[in-house]
């Protein structure tokens, strides 16, 4: 009888153990960061280093596995390369200092990526330090815009053209879509991890992160960057 009892004491405590091991986890995961993002392939040829900025949050499944919503926004500023083919046709084909001058002061771009992913990130934590694998999808919507500015009739058709969302016709840019701002979106995935540091006993932790980030963009010149992200885990 004694033994009896001693083995549902045991079970007992034992499954009490497992109750109280599987509530230390949080039921929640949130974060907030910010870092520079980096172009990548075609993306790379046309736009340059930029801030970017992430904020997300999701249920967590377990002690190591979570889902996470998240919103990010990337600016993607034009480079030399992306600038050329609009500035050259309104120099005569040849960019001399004093017409570059002239011209930056008459129209401005703007160019920036917003994505909105539902992602899968399994971690692990140890006392002071952690990391994580992190990987989804989603929407991937990238704003393009020239302000006061007109197509040169006879303008021969580049693919820094189709970057800034021009259509090309016989092998000319088309000057009858007068551009003011344009939007380009399709769906796209990301893959990437992190560290972790924890700095309270709450489980509020910094992390560094590295994603890689694509979308095909409908056909036209695909989004490839790779932000570094440093922020605040939860």
């Amino acid at each position: 009888m004694r033994k009896r009892l001693l083995i549902i004491v045991v079970l007992l405590t034992v499954a009490g153990n497992f109750r109280v091991r599987a509530q230390e986890f949080s039921k929640v995961n949130g974060h907030i960061g910010g870092g520079i993002g980096t172009p990548t392939g075609e993306t790379g040829r046309f736009a340059g280093l930029s801030g970017a900025f992430q904020i997300g949050a999701g249920p967590n499944l377990s002690a190591h596995n979570s889902l996470v919503g998240e919103f990010m926004w990337q600016g993607l500023p034009p480079n030399n390369n992306g600038l050329a083919a609009i500035v050259n046709p309104l120099c005569g084909g040849s960019v001399t200092l004093n017409c570059a001058a002239t011209l930056s002061q008459n129209f401005g771009t703007s160019s920036n990526l917003y994505v909105a992913t539902a992602n899968y990130m399994y971690h692990r934590e140890g006392n002071t330090y952690g990391f994580y694998l992190i990987g989804g999808g989603g929407w991937y919507y990238r704003r393009l815009e020239l302000q006061n500015y007109t197509v040169v009739p006879g303008t021969v058709c580049a693919p820094a053209w189709d970057w800034w969302g021009y259509s090309c016709q016989a092998g000319f840019v088309s000057n009858t879509n007068t551009l003011a701002v344009k939007g380009v979106s399709s769906g796209g995935a990301n893959a990437g991890g992190g560290l972790t540091f924890k700095v309270t006993s709450s489980g509020i932790k910094v992390y560094m992160e590295a994603r890689y980030h694509y979308s095909p963009q409908g056909g036209r010149v695909s989004t490839r960057i790779v932000p570094v992200m440093f922020g605040v885990r939860w």
